[in-house]
């Protein structure tokens, strides 16, 4: 399954209510380490399918979910299950090294 992109007003329908845990990957197109991890994150969200759910959330375009979350830095990944944020992970890594921490998580 292809990542999905979520926006301040998606985000309860399709990571909150999630029956599935929800990888949120918060980017900015000008952000290099954000592109770096971008095709990797849509491998794993094919290899992990129905396992979890790899959403990005654009920062610029979307300031109100960002802003309760507390995003300071990108690329910032979390982790929700259940409607909560259970692990984070910041800054870019590997595609192994990524896909570890994810399935270590679920």
């Amino acid at each position: 399954m292809p990542t999905i992109a979520v926006t301040d007003s998606s985000f309860e329908d399709d990571v909150l209510k999630s029956e599935t845990p929800v990888l949120v990957d918060f980017w900015a197109d000008w952000c290099g380490p954000c592109k770096m991890i971008g095709p990797a994150l849509e491998e794993i969200s094919d290899e992990l399918d129905g396992k979890v759910k790899i959403a990005k959330m654009d920062i610029m375009a979307n300031t109100e979910v960002p802003g309760q979350i507390g995003v300071k830095s990108i690329p910032l990944m979390v982790l929700f299950k259940n409607g909560e944020a259970v692990a984070q992970k910041l800054g870019a890594a590997p595609k192994n090294a990524l896909k570890g921490w994810i399935e270590s998580e679920i």
